[in-house]
């Protein structure tokens, strides 16, 4: 070969894409349009540029020979294009739900307009400016005044013949209102960006734009108040009501797919069921120990009862990390470097998180630690206090921090970095669930009512399936959520309201929730493929799952297997042990 047909070989080889540098590509892609759009929230035209962009990214991709990638790229291939696909169904999901608002956000097009003119550079006509903007406080006004009227007509009861049609438009469910409040808050932020772009820096502006605005700015206010209060009736009390929105068996069976679950949520469902009938037989077992026969809700309170003295909370919870860092590195289960050991903190949770967050957590330092406040009613200390007892914080702790998601954030920030962006509850989650059921079977507990610590968790990430997944198909109301966690599983009140409020909210997929036990069974079943086997020390098995990323499991296990892959990979491994293949 030449010196000249070499150099183009080369070069050739040189200016070859991989699959990582596409996904950093498209990550600083993504990552920019998010930004140059924020401002705008959930504007037409912000949806209309995401489309285009993935499109032009799957494009893209679809120009690689799978054929000639190793393993590893290949993997990357088929995280890309999943995360690709999976953004196209999600935007279409987030465009019906802003379409579904539009008749009680009907200015929105009069703030985008103007913000979007703002993000571009164009000049701005003042006097223009203040023409439009004029009009939008009587809109909102009047809107406000015509739900007024509507709710009001709704309360007297069934029209009588002969009455006029109902007012248009007509009134919001209380879910809907609670989310068009949320917007008209993000519009009117908008708004006071735009303002404060030009504000005391063109002449004459706050002669023409500041009365207009501050009339618009008063009544977006008070609208999004009324519809937060008077409509959605959530009025900053502890009983505000549990609002969220169903999916749909269609659209989770979409997701589930993208996650890689090759099962319905009702075979989801039917695997949770049996796990909790495995739970509810370990119970008894517990209670039998404790000398209180089969009753094991009575030996869940006596264990309940087992919490610190106020104040002790925090230096309990340090000397429980230390305890399960002590026992993975003695029997030399995983790798956990030194700064990762020692570089981690507590911090308590106020007494307005623990309505959403009311166990502990973890934040990416610090485990994030709920307790009793002063400020809490006497009522809800007790059961703050009960809801973080010893048992239940024993098996907590090592979930949060070290073997679960402490040491899994460590190792994620250091290797295959570039595959962050896939993370998946059913991996992060799952793994830190794993390292429960894994320290279980290693006799972590020492005693019955540890071991109903243990289990009452994992009873709880059972439940978790349960009744997220008969939400979001329609079978499960979230009063019934709230009741199966305090019957069946023992909750407290307090925790299994603010639990079920974050369940349904719709800040996160829908089905984070099942990823915690689901993704546990997952590395459980893979475990035993690989190290009850003999294939690998049980210390291989953990590292390598660390250093390969927070992707889907079966990815993972495809990685471990060194299986072979197609661009179009779809899921197929029935890990439940109880499904055929």
């Amino acid at each position: 070969m030449s010196r000249y047909l070499l150099f183009l070989f080369l070069s050739t080889q040189l200016c070859a894409e991989s699959p990582r540098e596409l996904i950093e590509q498209y990550a600083a892609d993504a990552s920019l349009h998010q930004r140059h759009w924020a401002i705008t929230g959930d504007s037409a035209k912000s949806y209309d540029r995401e489309q285009e962009l993935t499109q032009r990214w799957l494009t893209r991709l679809g120009k690689l020979d799978f054929t000639k990638l190793e393993s590893p790229d290949q993997i990357d291939y088929i995280l890309l294009r999943n995360d690709l696909e999976a953004t196209l169904m999600r935007l279409g999901d987030r465009r019906d739900d802003a379409q579904e608002l539009t008749p009680w956000l009907p200015f929105r097009p009069i703030i985008d307009n103007l913000t979007e003119q703002r993000v571009h550079g164009d000049p701005l006509n003042i006097e223009k400016a203040a023409t439009t903007l004029a009009p939008l406080a009587k809109d909102v006004i009047d809107l406000q005044n015509k739900l007024k009227a509507a709710k009001e007509k709704k309360s007297e009861g069934p029209k009588s013949q002969g009455e006029k049609k109902p007012l248009s438009p007509s009134l919001p469910t209380p879910l809907q209102a609670m989310r068009a409040a949320d917007s008209v808050d993000a519009m009117r932020e908008s708004l006071k960006s735009w303002l404060g772009n030009y504000e005391g820096f063109l002449p004459d502006f706050n002669w023409w734009i500041k009365q207009p605005y501050d009339e618009a700015a008063k009544a977006l206010e008070g609208y999004a108040k009324y519809l937060r209060e008077e409509i959605a009736g959530i009025k900053g009390k502890d009983d505000a009501p549990l609002l969220g929105k169903a999916q749909g068996a269609s659209n989770l069976q979409e997701q589930l797919v993208h996650e890689f679950i090759p099962y319905t949520p009702d075979e989801l469902i039917s695997i949770a069921e049996r796990e909790f009938t495995w739970c509810e037989t370990e119970m008894k077992k517990a209670a039998q120990d404790m000398k209180l026969g089969d009753d094991w809700k009575k030996a869940l309170l006596r264990v309940k009862l087992q919490y610190v003295r106020p104040g002790e909370q925090e230096t309990f919870v340090r000397a429980e990390g230390n305890r399960a860092i002590e026992f993975v590195t003695k029997r030399d289960l995983v790798t956990v470097p030194a700064d990762c050991a020692e570089w981690w903190g507590t911090r308590m949770l106020g007494p307005q998180e623990q309505k959403q967050i009311p166990y502990a957590a973890y934040s990416g330092h610090d485990i994030l630690v709920a307790y009793a406040n002063e400020s809490m009613k006497h009522e809800d200390k007790m059961m703050s206090m009960r809801g973080n007892n010893r048992p239940f914080m024993r098996n907590v702790v090592p979930h949060e921090l070290i073997p679960g998601h402490h040491l899994q954030r460590y190792m994620a920030d250091r290797h295959s970095i570039h595959r962050q962006g896939f993370s998946t509850p059913f991996n992060v989650e799952g793994w830190a669930l794993y390292w429960e059921m894994r320290l279980w079977d290693l006799g972590y507990q020492t005693t019955p009512e540890d071991r109903i610590g243990a289990l009452f968790w994992r009873m709880h990430r059972c439940a978790r399936i349960i009744v997220t997944l008969k939400f979001h198909l329609g079978q499960m109301k979230p009063d019934e959520m709230v009741k199966f966690l305090v019957d069946r599983v023992g909750h407290e009140t307090f925790g299994a309201t603010s639990e079920v409020r974050r369940f349904i909210k719709g800040d996160y997929s829908p089905l984070y929730q099942c990823g915690y036990m689901l993704g546990g069974l997952q590395l459980i079943a893979l475990q035993k493929e690989l190290v009850t086997s003999g294939k690998m020390t049980e210390k291989q098995f953990h590292d390598r799952i660390l250093h390969l990323g927070p992707i889907p499991i079966e990815l993972v296990r495809a990685s471990l297997l060194k299986q072979p892959l197609a661009p179009d990979f779809k899921t197929s491994w029935k890990f439940d042990a109880t499904t055929k293949n």
